[in-house]
């Protein structure tokens, strides 16, 4: 999810279950809860650096409970007064734990991926459920915090006294809202991936396939579907009455096996690119000088995680040797965000 989103279901869950924890405590939620999106700034120092940070060591269970533990320190070194309200730091630490953890469930069900099981593990859990800046959980939950603010200068106005921690209804009933949201996006996933796995694309069967959210509609999905030859774009719609049609998918077909290929795949910089993308699709071009080969992550003109694309470049003498080999952003990604 976006920074955005995370602030607010970390004010919501604040709210909700840590109703009456003390001001500081709530900008410690706010801090777990969206610090981990800080690995987004490695972009600054190149694709290489992308690659190695976003979403893996800040976005891991490990990096959860440190980083809860870090947001908790000046609750422990803090020196109180004589007449000053004593907070005691466990409540604020499983509070933070609480916020952060939550953020990296909203990611998991995502299509970017998370290496939750850092540093023990480098693979990546992406359930492909919502987009990721989506508009209907950042308005569920705008409207669990707004509502009841708006309910209590009405309750105010009329000299009634409201009960219990302010905003804790409100904020109970938007994290309830968007749960329900997400298990409806994963029974939608399920159909938008069937539909799709039970096609025959230019006379192939699947044998991988995805479907990614569309922010601004739960019916709709973009899926890509890997066959023996070719990878297949497609616009899935799972709503009422819709039907889909395998032969409208945008096709680009693989190279042959070659010994350039190989000789690219064999690379670090390509090996580091293909733990990361999930439909990598090569291009080979002959040059004078010997072969050059692209390695993209497919689609080329959409992006189903961030706004940040990477590709590995490669290039070979006659002989198949490798002559250089590099990460470099994809010219189509927004890389005018370095700027």
């Amino acid at each position: 999810m976006d920074p955005l989103t995370h602030a607010l279901a970390s004010y919501s869950l604040r709210r909700a279950a840590f109703p009456r924890l003390p001001r500081p405590a709530t900008i410690a939620m706010l801090v777990a809860g969206t610090i981990a999106d800080i690995d987004l700034s490695s972009a600054y120092f190149g694709p290489s650096a992308f690659l190695n940070f976003y979403r893996t060591y800040c976005h891991s269970v490990l990096a959860a409970l440190l980083l809860s533990l870090l947001v908790t320190l000046p609750f422990l070194l803090r020196k109180r007064g004589s007449t000053e309200q004593q907070v005691s730091p466990l409540p604020v630490f499983f509070a933070a734990l609480a916020a952060a953890v939550f953020h990296l469930l909203m990611d998991v069900c995502q299509s970017a991926g998370v290496e939750l099981l850092w540093p023990f593990s480098a693979r990546r859990f992406a359930l492909d459920w919502v987009a990721h800046s989506d508009l209907w959980i950042v308005g569920i939950l705008l409207a669990g915090i707004l509502f009841p603010a708006l309910s209590r200068l009405v309750t105010e106005e009329i000299g009634a006294k409201s009960k219990g921690p302010r905003g804790k209804v409100g904020a109970s009933l938007a994290l309830a809202a968007v749960i329900l949201y997400v298990v409806l996006r994963a029974v939608l996933h399920a159909n938008a991936l069937a539909a799709m796995e039970s096609r025959t694309y230019r006379g192939e069967l699947p044998r991988k396939a995805a479907a990614f959210a569309e922010s601004g509609s739960p019916s709709r999905w973009h899926g890509i579907v890997e066959t023996e030859r070719a990878l297949h774009d497609v616009e899935v719609d799972v709503g009422p009455g819709a039907s889909f049609d395998p032969d409208a998918a945008m096709t680009s077909y693989k190279p042959e096996p070659s010994p350039a290929l190989d000789a690219a795949r064999d690379t670090a910089a390509a090996r580091r690119f293909l733990q990361i993308a999930r439909f990598p699709k090569a291009t080979i071009e002959k040059t004078p000088t010997g072969f050059h080969v692209l390695l993209r992550a497919f689609p080329y003109m959409r992006d189903a995680s961030s706004g940040w694309r990477v590709e590995a470049v490669v290039d070979t003498d006659p002989s198949f040797k490798v002559l250089s080999q590099e990460l470099a952003w994809d010219p189509m990604s927004r890389e005018v965000w370095l700027r």
